[in-house]
């Protein structure tokens, strides 16, 4: 009877959202109606579950090719978005504007319901105020501090492909590398952020909960049903009565995919609450820290010993504290992971690039007689040209959008065409509008980058880049692209991917040369672009498994006589 009663109450509560929405749609004044863009592909979504499908590859490229840096597109019934990436409308909306264009509501609800108050679900001063206590513990000196902890995950990782490889006589053997980088990831961030390990890194065991959730976590909040939840129902529903009442009409929705979501975060905040939890009472109980994994040295102790030291309006209560222990992880892992893989897949696609990048770190090692250290790394010139490259060319994340919080006028760097025949320079983008911000096209813009702006070209690198690039001053922190994206909200984790990338490459590939499967691979963008295959089985959910099949084999010693020795744990100076 109760479940009865709570899923009516379900169907009111949508049916009422979405009747609320006509209403204050109807008769609204259509914004920048003089832009360009294509027609709704449906009266009820739009354009927007057609810009926002797993497969829109081919639809964004598309509407860069016929529109150009910017686009008018259909939201939810008679609602418009603007679709843009001009430089100048960038920096505006990253960096000079950026309190006016804030996150989405939709974004910050959900993300509030998966991780609690962190980094993700904040806004204004209140973001500001967790970042500032976050900042030190990525700063480079603390990077360097913590590499040999990436060190010594890495090597597991590596000993356990190499028994995987010895076991197939040398290889090639197939082996899922976007597993291995899930699983490599999500052990980094746990020992030196939070001083907890969550995996051994042997080939037979058991991936922890934690890991699968955050791996499986961006499709799930991006399934069809869910994702028309979250962007039309939720912003209008989620005041309604308590939590503990929210959780009862979850609960009795007969909705499976809903059901795993709540699953996921269950186990992300138990999860969560465990690591706190330990973290505190190695520090109450006065225990030597530096007997912690990590030394004492992860994210968790110092944030909570720099929170005890902070002044009163500065400090964080424990609930946010929680909170960013899964949205580091969730940070951290999903996204650093996918770069990996896609730089491996390059890399065994390109051979050569392959062979010339394992020359340069075997004779990088030769010559310092042990690892390296955090500034011989980034020193690396091949090393960061892959990586700089790959991150420009596919960026894990595809896809930003932002909510305009008051009138504006957003500036261009250059007049576009208008449906009247005119040009504009501008566009008055109003109150209430959603702007989607495609980082793919900022970062393979022509304009900026050359005519070979799609192409995958490391040794571009090596030479001045175009002026085009300095001269559109992209908002980014990273290298003139978006990938990072810039002003309040750049990813504060960056250098630490940039650290957690080039550490795992330099020590693959000193043992292991990576090949084609001749599995066709397929990209999809669920938020993060993930990598499955045509062949590849089916989850709970009818979901094709994520996964990045290589062929692995040992590298030929006497080419790189130093590739395939045990691996050292010398200790960096």
């Amino acid at each position: 009877m109760t479940h009865t009663i709570l899923s009516t109450f379900a169907l009111l509560a949508g049916t009422w959202t979405v009747g609320w929405i006509v209403v204050k749609t109807i008769g609204a004044k259509v914004p920048f109606a003089h832009i360009p863009g294509p027609p709704k592909d449906s009266w009820l979504t739009g354009n927007l579950l057609t810009v926002l499908n797993k497969d829109s590859w081919d639809i964004h490229v598309a509407l860069a090719k016929k529109y150009g840096r910017i686009a008018s597109l259909h939201g939810f019934l008679m609602g418009r978005l603007l679709y843009v990436y001009d430089p100048k409308a960038l920096h505006h909306i990253f960096v000079k504007d950026q309190y006016v264009f804030e996150e989405t509501e939709e974004f910050i609800l959900a993300n509030s319901r998966l991780f609690g108050t962190g980094l993700l679900s904040t806004l204004g001063e209140h973001h500001r105020k967790q970042r500032k206590l976050l900042n030190p513990v990525f700063s480079i000196a603390h990077l360097r501090d913590m590499t040999p902890i990436f060190y010594e995950v890495v090597h597991k990782l590596q000993t356990s492909m190499l028994s995987l490889v010895d076991e197939a006589q040398g290889g090639p053997v197939e082996i899922d590398m976007l597993s291995w980088m899930t699983r490599t990831a999500l052990e980094l961030i746990g020992q030196s952020g939070f001083g907890y390990t969550f995996d051994t890194l042997e080939p037979d065991a058991v991936q922890h909960p934690f890991g699968l959730t955050i791996k499986n976590l961006v499709r799930a909040v991006n399934n069809g049903g869910i994702l028309v939840a979250r962007l039309l129902i939720l912003p209008y529903i989620h005041k309604i009565g308590s939590a503990r009442f929210q959780r009862a009409i979850v609960d009795a929705l007969p909705w499976k995919a809903l059901h795993e979501l709540r699953d996921m975060a269950d186990v992300m905040h138990n999860t969560s609450t465990e690591i706190l939890a330990a973290t505190k009472r190695s520090l109450e109980d006065g225990q030597d820290v530096s007997k912690r994994i990590g030394g004492g040295k992860d994210i968790m102790s110092i944030l909570l010993k720099a929170n005890e030291a902070a002044s009163e309006e500065d400090r964080l209560p424990e609930s946010e504290l929680l909170a960013q222990i899964s949205t580091l992880s969730f940070a951290g892992m999903d996204t650093t992971s996918n770069a990996l893989a896609r730089i491996l897949q390059v890399l065994s696609d390109e051979r050569e690039v392959q062979d010339e990048l394992r020359q340069e770190i075997c004779n990088a090692h030769n010559e310092k007689g042990g690892e390296l250290d955090y500034d011989t790394l980034m020193a690396l010139p091949l090393l960061d040209a892959v990586c700089r490259e790959t991150l420009r060319v596919w960026s894990p994340i595809p896809l930003l959008a932002r909510h305009v919080r008051s009138d504006i006028v957003l500036p261009l760097s250059e007049p576009v065409p208008t449906i009247g025949g005119g040009m504009t320079s501008e566009i008055f983008v109003p109150k209430g509008t959603k702007v989607l911000v495609p980082i793919m096209h900022c970062n393979r813009d022509p304009k900026i980058w050359g005519p070979d702006a799609a192409d995958w070209k490391p040794k571009r690198w090596f030479s001045p880049l175009p002026e085009t690039v300095a001269k559109a001053r992209v908002p980014g922190v990273y290298s003139h692209m978006m990938t990072f994206i810039g002003g309040g909200r750049a990813c504060i984790g960056f250098k630490f991917a940039e650290l957690e990338m080039k550490v795992v490459l330099s020590v693959l590939l000193q043992s292991f040369c990576f090949a084609p499967s001749g599995k066709h691979t397929v990209w999809e963008l669920n938020g993060i672009i993930q990598p499955t295959t045509e062949d590849a089985e089916l989850t709970s959910v009818g979901e094709k498994k994520l996964q990045l099949p290589l062929l692995v084999s040992l590298v030929v010693p006497a080419l790189h006589p130093r590739s395939i020795e045990a691996p050292s744990h010398k200790s960096l100076t």
